[in-house]
């Protein structure tokens, strides 16, 4: 049986840390950022680690265990 492929659409979008965590970026950046206020354009910037959830999802699909 042939090996699975890794999701390139998915790798090229996170990261994974050396402790196993998923690294993303924000929703809500792409555009009408005028509305938005300078604070929140500040938090949007950061990268954000997945939730639980979402981190063994995707895990499991980069990996493909």
């Amino acid at each position: 049986m042939p090996k699975q492929k890794t999701h390139k659409g998915l790798a090229k979008r996170v990261k994974v840390t050396a402790r196993g965590k998923v690294v993303r970026r924000h929703t809500f950046r792409g555009h009408l950022m005028s509305g938005k206020s300078g604070n929140r354009r500040r938090r949007l910037r950061r990268p954000v680690t997945a939730s639980p959830a979402d981190t063994r999802r995707t895990l499991e699909v980069l990996r493909r265990r």
